[in-house]
């Protein structure tokens, strides 16, 4: 099925039912979907994901196999991925390193391994990530002095700290090929519109989307594309952290079944939920972009993708008003902080 997407316009409100068909070319502001056979840009890469042994990561992975058979995958995560997906007609496309995600030298030297091994790296999916731990704001547990506990950083350690690092090492890799390639941080709704009861996922997924903004004018100097996934409800492990899914799993109820009954109960009251597979085709569909898809930030509910950063920057005159807006502007210019040169500017 080719893109379909719509988009109100001042002169024409378009409902959900007065979808078009338009080019792919013309991205900005869209509701769309990806199908495999449209992916037709992904071959011959060698493509890095941390995460990559469950969930949304698993999914990437075995989408990316799927597409050519010239394509390989570095795997980067604490346990291996199924033996039934690194199968004996695959093993030679597919590396498994065993990585604590948010100690530096762990996660360097299995981007080192991966580069060694396939001779480079041409995408890197920075995919770990873990759930909301506890509530770490109201919970008034004491620790050993009688003092207010120390709050668990754990989320802000691996969803954001880890992420960055995983960033900073696909930059290093990356700027190495001439024709550059792709970074893809995985977000989350929560990223742009906060979660209450998430307080620290929330924050650390405004840190990965700030990120990218951040890096995206220096990475296109280096032809480094960099985006983010923002996914909603997703039907992945992570969701065993949700309190009612745990419940069921402590009662005897398999990880697999109870992420199914709590998707299928939120999904009867209104709520969109992704499949892992859903995502995976949102992830290649900005791999497969390459620059175009620079500063990217696909929002993805019930499957379904729309490019919130390009939407935030047609609007920007809405929520910033006209007068903030022409303030930035003027001084948009202007050194405030160390920029990276451009490596074509000196050729």
């Amino acid at each position: 099925m080719s893109l379909y997407w719509y988009t109100p316009t001042p002169k024409e409100h378009l409902n959900s039912g007065d979808q078009k068909r338009v080019s792919p070319n013309n991205m900005a502001n869209r509701v769309f979907t990806v199908q495999p056979s449209e992916l037709k840009n992904i071959k011959n890469k060698v493509v890095v994901i941390t995460g990559g042994a469950s969930g949304i990561g698993l999914a990437t992975g075995k989408l990316l196999i799927s597409l050519d058979p010239s394509n390989k995958i570095g795997i980067i995560d604490r346990s291996p991925p199924p033996p039934s997906f690194a199968s004996a007609s695959n093993a030679h496309r597919i590396l498994y390193q065993k990585c604590e995600i948010t100690d530096w030298k762990s996660q360097r030297a299995a981007f080192a391994n991966i580069a060694r091994h396939y001779g480079r790296i041409d995408a890197v999916y920075a995919n770990a990530g873990i759930a909301e731990y506890g509530d770490q704001f109201f919970d008034e547990t004491m620790d050993a002095s009688g003092q207010l506990a120390e709050p668990d950083r754990r989320v802000l350690k691996i969803d954001m700290d880890a992420a960055a690092d995983t960033v900073r090492l696909a930059i290093h890799h990356l700027r190495k090929n001439p024709e550059g390639g792709s970074i893809v941080i995985t977000a989350s709704l929560a990223g742009y519109l906060a979660s209450a009861g998430a307080g620290l996922y929330s924050a650390a997924k405004h840190g990965v989307v700030g990120l990218m903004r951040a890096l995206k004018q220096d990475t296109k100097k280096f032809n480094i594309a960099i985006s983010v996934v923002a996914p909603a409800i997703t039907k992945t492990p992570i969701l065993v952290g949700n309190r009612e899914a745990e419940m069921n799993i402590q009662s005897g109820v398999s990880t697999e079944d109870a992420i199914n009954q709590w998707s299928e109960k939120m999904s009867k009251v209104g709520v969109p939920i992704n499949t892992a597979e859903g995502i995976a085709l949102a992830v290649c569909h900005l791999i497969d972009g390459g620059m175009q898809r620079n500063g990217a930030g696909y929002l993805v509910q019930a499957d379904k993708i729309w490019d919130f950063e390009a939407g935030l920057a047609k609007s920007r005159e809405i929520w910033m008003s006209k007068e903030m807006l022409d303030l930035f502007r003027g001084g948009r210019s202007a050194p405030l902080f160390t920029r990276v040169d451009d490596p074509k500017a000196k050729m």
